[in-house]
């Protein structure tokens, strides 16, 4: 099945939850109105609204400059809106009154400490909540055995590759047990082969970790492979052109790369990608339906 819900306005649409979401009816966060205008009066992100909801691993998709990476960072706290509401439902509250955001964020770079072993650069935010090093030993060993580098805790950034150091940086953002997962394109520098195989190890990660995602990316195939809700952003100022639900059940393997139902969610995504760099008409419909095989 695919769903394809192009509007230049908010759109809300129920996408369908990853296999082990619960069931919810607030989301972990929600985006009503949100602006973002610079210093210098530029315009970056317009009128966003969106429900990310538990569980659910969402990409945020879109041309170059379009606020992907703003939004995720106002999102994080990062960055401040300069309209609009972002409102946590499910949140605790700090003693002024703020959310306290559970969040993991993965940048573009890994970002990691080039003097520190592999285990005490995901110990890192851990020790900077001032929790002993002798009380987290355990979960941090249980955060490299999930990104599968428990072998290398003793290791040196400059002994592992990129794509183990992208392991790294995803381990650091988790030994936190966040709600939500921030994801600024963290395989866009990694050849094909080992982003197809972070592809596959991320879908793993996401589902033992329960935890929501958001992933910005500029890749459609990526996104239609990873996510079960793919949001496409329109050029700047950047603002929602819809969205689409991938419903093809997880785990997702290599196969489903060649069915298809892949190949007609990537042609919906490319066709709100068209919409949203030059104004044309998708050729999608609203709504096309595919037996799954």
């Amino acid at each position: 099945m695919i769903s394809v819900v192009p509007n230049v306005a908010a759109v809300s649409t129920a996408a369908p939850h990853a296999p082990h979401a619960p069931a919810s009816t607030k989301p972990l966060v929600r985006l009503r109105g949100v602006d973002k205008v610079y210093a210098n009066g530029t315009l970056a992100v317009q009128n966003l609204n969106l429900d990310i909801r538990a569980n659910e691993f969402i990409s945020l998709l879109g041309p170059s400059g379009c606020g992907k990476s703003t939004a995720l960072r106002m999102i994080a706290g990062l960055g401040e809106h300069s309209r609009g509401e972002i409102d946590w439902p499910t949140a605790r509250y700090d003693a002024r009154g703020r959310p306290i955001r559970e969040i993991g964020f993965v940048f573009q770079e890994p970002t990691l400490m080039p003097w520190a072993t592999v285990f005490d650069n995901v110990y890192l935010p851990l020790m900077l909540k001032d929790i002993p090093r002798a009380e987290v030993v355990d979960r941090v060993n249980n955060t490299l055995d999930m990104v599968g580098l428990l072998a290398f805790a003793n290791s040196h950034p400059r002994e592992l590759s990129g794509g183990m150091k992208m392991r790294v940086s995803i381990a650091r953002a988790l030994v936190t047990q966040p709600k939500l997962l921030l994801m600024d394109e963290p395989f866009a520098a990694l050849d094909e082969i080992t982003r197809s195989k972070l592809n596959n190890d991320l879908l793993d990660i996401w589902q033992r970790a329960q935890c929501t995602v958001v992933f910005v990316t500029h890749s459609i195939y990526e996104s239609v492979y990873l996510s079960n809700r793919i949001v496409v952003l329109a050029a700047r100022p950047g603002r929602m052109i819809g969205e689409l639900a991938v419903d093809t059940p997880y785990p997702r393997t290599n196969d489903f790369r060649l069915t298809p139902e892949y190949i007609a969610h990537c042609r919906a995504v490319s066709d709100m990608l068209d919409l949203a760099m030059h104004g044309a008409a998708p050729a999608s419909t609203l709504a096309s339906e595919h037996s799954h095989g």
